[in-house]
């Protein structure tokens, strides 16, 4: 073998070498992705989960709404992304205990029924306004003692949470999606889709409630999308005794 043909034996082999150092690094930073997903979701490979489907107010039972169906595909794109696996539900039909799976609920109480629970049991500083007779205080939120009016259209308001409870190893989170109008709910689902790397580093596996402010959405869409705050504390804490209001509106 003369210099010429080693050198570019030398070269090939480098170049292979190279090129699997290469391939094993991005499968190894892939992997390690993947696994942050997979636990900030509660989705390891070939896991259940549940999608907790809500009804349209004052429609049929089975009757969902445009947006909380495009909610719904968000949600299974991410699902799928862990490799596990997802069940549809219909909210008066999902009747399994909390933490048993990993659970995405969509739809405010006046909509959704196992929504309401979560509230109750989980959420009890968020009261929402589920009268079915129109006027400026119809699925207005009240966090804190602060109050958030729907603007249709302008402002509208939605609640995005991660909640865990202590039952040990292995239990499933529950992701809920409470919001003002079905478009809220699509809008939440897509900033949890862009936003669940952030939102793992500074939450890690522990629960969360932030309150999102939809912006403009007759123009816009579900795309723009304020966070008004993290409200985590006062959510969790009792209900406060009605005092002094405030109102929230778009300027």
């Amino acid at each position: 073998m003369n210099d010429d043909v080693r050198n570019i034996a030398l070269g090939v082999l480098a170049a292979g070498i190279s090129a699997a150092l290469g391939w094993l690094a991005r499968t190894y930073i892939w992997r390690r992705k993947l696994r942050r997903k997979q636990a900030f979701f509660g989705l390891p490979d070939n896991s259940e989960s549940l999608l907790v489907v809500n009804r349209e107010a004052g429609g049929a039972e089975l009757t969902v709404m445009r947006h909380d169906v495009f909610a719904l595909l968000e949600l299974s794109a991410l699902i799928k992304d862990c490799g596990a696996n997802a069940q549809v539900v219909a909210h008066d039909a999902a009747q399994q205990g909390f933490g048993e799976r990993t659970e995405f609920c969509v739809g405010g109480p006046s909509s959704n029924r196992r929504m309401v629970a979560h509230l109750s049991s989980l959420l009890p500083g968020i009261q929402v306004n589920t009268d079915p007779e129109p006027g400026p205080e119809r699925g207005a939120f009240r966090i804190g003692g602060e109050k958030y009016q729907l603007e249709p259209g302008k402002a509208e308001y939605v609640v995005l949470a991660r909640l865990t409870a202590d039952l040990g190893r292995g239990s499933r989170p529950v992701f809920l999606f409470c919001g003002q109008r079905a478009i809220t709910n699509q809008a939440a689902t897509r900033y949890l889709a862009r936003h669940h790397e952030r939102l793992a580093r500074k939450y890690g596996s522990g629960s969360f409630v932030l309150l999102l402010k939809v912006v403009n959405s007759q123009a816009y869409g579900p795309d723009v999308v304020e966070l008004v705050g993290d409200v985590t504390r006062v959510a969790q804490a009792p209900a406060p005794v009605p005092a002094a209001r405030t109102s929230h509106r778009a300027s």
